[in-house]
């Protein structure tokens, strides 16, 4: 028996006055793991809703496999219930289905030429078959295993734990499932490395529907067959086949034909312009006329004039319909502002660190970081990472002996970014600490970190992420000589990261980056420098 496929046809969304979703249409057939992708609120959660029919779209409709399991980025939950109350649950199906078939087993033995108990012994059967219910038991250990939760007594009620144990617990359920179609919004959020990997081969083992909207651009990589990027575009959401790798080269490709046509037009446009302000009247030769042309001239004159009205006219209409329907020139990718620093001697360190300690939070044994030094800083949660680049930025106390050059200028991005004044806008405050001149040199709106409606509201009104964005448009339009940027990646689209991670290889200074990104990790071309939790030092 064949699964079904997940399709979606003109699906509207509107939220207040914001159409989120406007006719987005979607076919998800079995086998195929479909990755969205965007911008923060572009409707890559209210698709999965819909899609899930958790929300209802304004217009369009939905049709969904039976069985459909799907994880939302917030876990509603009953505090009474526990570990294993959720996975009893997710093992319910399995138990079911192999009641019922020993059942109809022996109704066969009594009738073994009845009709219907061979139907309903058949259906039964590939049912079993398609979602492995033999192998559940099984199935659950090595999931739970593998998403870090095996380790938690199964009696423990879900307030006692995190909320990211909480997301990890209803994920490995739905694995445990085995749904005909998943939906998943963000699932490795909560997951380390080891963690996501394998999420990733659990998936690729699936025979069913797989969409998931997600930021990790590794994951998209290891488990998509497709991508559906819903920034808004002229003909609505792309569909891209293949994983992240073949994504970018795709969209290499695209913004390189772009330019070309820009380019091709804006040279066609000169042309025209020159034709109706110039060529178009160079008709006849300015010649001397002879006696006998004179007789005549008046008459060829009067054709000449025509001549020349024609040429405009025709000039002047290619012309308007190049203007009408040029393409805009393509959005610079997001770029450090050259930094007007202060020359030390060539090669000495910026910083140095010797025998730096936080109590109980970091050890640094031996640090020097270079005037044009890229060094990522990784190690697991609790490490130290943060504190590091908070010692670098002077914002944080410790012992040992830490030698800064001197007039060093230094910027941290923080994971959590805080502004004096709350009232007022991202635009203002941006202007404000930029000053006029460089503000309208380098525009916020020209850097793609913010729209323009968040532009104009009050900073104490954004998210994290949002502030994040501001923060991290004033570290480019104005780098400092040494650049700290924790978890950088963190609320940034795909799109963006990979332009930042362009961008850090050629900013002017020193940068030092703390992240858990596997995708930025493993194109790093950088000093690595890895914090150990378990001894709490680094050298």
């Amino acid at each position: 028996m064949s699964v079904p496929a997940l399709l979606a046809h003109g699906l509207v969304r509107t939220f207040g006055a914001r159409r989120v979703l406007d006719g987005v249409s979607l076919t998800a057939a079995p086998g195929h793991r479909i990755g969205l992708i965007g911008e923060n609120g572009v409707g890559k959660s209210t698709l999965l809703r819909l899609l899930a029919g958790t929300d209802e779209p304004d217009a369009g409709s939905v049709e969904r496999p039976s069985g459909l399991g799907f994880l939302p980025q917030e876990i509603s939950f009953d505090h009474a219930t526990t570990i294993g109350d959720v996975l009893d649950d997710a093992l319910r199906d399995a138990r079911e289905v192999l009641a019922e078939l020993d059942r109809l087993a022996q109704e066969l033995g009594d009738a073994p030429e009845d009709p219907q108990v061979l139907g309903a012994y058949a259906e039964r059967l590939e049912h079993a078959q398609r979602h492995e219910v033999w192998d559940a038991d099984r199935r659950a250990e090595i999931v739970f295993t593998g998403l870090g939760l095996a380790n938690i007594p199964h009696h423990r009620n879900l307030t006692s734990i995190s909320g990211g144990q909480r997301s990890r617990l209803a994920l490995a359920a739905l694995l445990v499932r085995r749904p005909s179609t998943l939906l998943l919004d963000e699932p490795t959020n909560h997951l380390d490395d080891e963690a996501a990997t394998f999420l990733s081969e659990q998936l690729r083992s699936l025979p069913g529907v797989v969409v998931v909207a997600s930021h990790d651009r590794a994951f998209l990589d290891a488990v998509c067959t497709d991508l559906i990027d819903l920034d808004p575009a002229v003909d609505g959401p792309t569909r891209y086949g293949g994983n992240y790798t073949a994504y970018l080269a795709h969209k290499t490709s695209e913004r390189a034909r772009w330019q070309r046509r820009f380019i091709d037009e804006q040279e066609k446009l000169e042309l025209a312009r020159h034709a109706a302000a110039v060529t178009a009247y160079e008709v006849a030769p300015n010649n001397i006329k002879q006696d006998n042309e004179k007789m005549g001239y008046g008459h060829a004159g009067g054709r000449v004039q025509t001549q020349i009205a024609r040429r405009v006219r025709n000039a002047t209409r290619r012309l308007e319909k190049l203007e009408r329907d040029q393409v805009a020139e393509p959005p610079q990718p997001l770029r450090f502002s050259p930094g007007a620093f202060t020359t030390g001697p060539p090669g000495e360190p910026v910083v140095t660190m010797r025998g730096v300690r936080v109590r109980g939070r970091m050890t640094m044994d031996s640090l020097d970081i270079g005037p044009t030094e890229r060094l990522l800083v990784t190690g697991t949660n609790g490490a130290g990472k943060s504190t590091l680049l908070a010692v670098l930025a002077g914002a944080l106390s410790h012992t040992g002996t830490m030698v800064r050059r001197p007039g060093l200028t230094t910027g941290l991005l923080a994971q959590d970014t805080a502004f004096d004044r709350s009232d007022r806008t991202a635009r203002e405050i941006y202007d404000l600490a930029l000053g006029t001149e460089l503000a309208e040199s380098v525009p916020l709106q020209s850097l793609g970190l913010l729209s323009t409606w968040d532009q104009d509201r009050a900073v104490g009104e954004l998210s994290v992420g949002q502030r994040r964005r501001l923060e991290l448009a004033l570290l480019m339009a104005q780098p400092p000589e040494l650049l700290l940027l924790d978890e950088p990646t963190n609320h940034l689209s795909p799109r963006l990261c990979d332009e930042l991670e362009e961008a850090l290889g050629t900013g002017p200074g020193a940068i030092v980056v703390a992240s858990h990104d596997r995708w930025l990790r493993s194109r790093w071309q950088g000093r690595e420098l890895r914090l150990d939790a378990s001894t709490d030092s680094a050298g």
